[in-house]
């Protein structure tokens, strides 16, 4: 019986993730990813427990940043965000993201073209982080690279 449990949560989130990249890769843009972890995060550390991954496609025509964020081991989380920073230096955000509280979120925002543009042509100095109460300053963090 637990096999089993086991096996649906899985195709569960098979199909989650599947849908999630379904939708930021159907708007077009460049795509970027990046896992987060705790041990990132700065000033930290964050949640050593913690993990994550996050992707968004970047559409400076559209003036739209889709993405998809999965977190576990972080309890509920209560923000997200892209911030500008380069690795190894806490920056400020640059645009919220919706806070993966049930441990995965997706949609998109808009963004600026210039902030849109300025993403793509420099990935790694901009980061995703997700917050909970334990770690208000930041739970997780991925650097997104070139």
């Amino acid at each position: 019986m637990r096999s089993i449990r086991i096996l649906l949560l899985l195709g569960l989130a098979a199909m989650m993730t599947f849908a999630a990249t379904a939708t930021v890769s159907a708007t077009g843009g460049r795509p970027l990813s990046t896992t987060l972890s705790g041990a990132e995060e700065v000033p930290g550390p964050g949640d050593l427990d913690g993990t994550g991954v996050a992707r968004i496609t970047v559409n400076p025509g559209l003036g739209k940043v889709c993405f998809w964020l999965n977190v576990a081991s972080i309890a509920p989380a209560t923000a997200a965000h892209i911030h500008v920073g380069d690795a190894g230096v806490a920056g400020p955000v640059v645009r919220g993201l919706i806070a993966p509280t049930s441990g995965s979120s997706s949609g998109c925002v808009d963004v600026t073209r210039e902030l849109a543009k300025a993403i793509i042509q420099n990935p790694s100095h901009y980061y995703v982080n997700v917050h909970n109460s334990i770690y208000p300053a930041g739970a997780v963090r991925g650097q997104f690279g070139d």
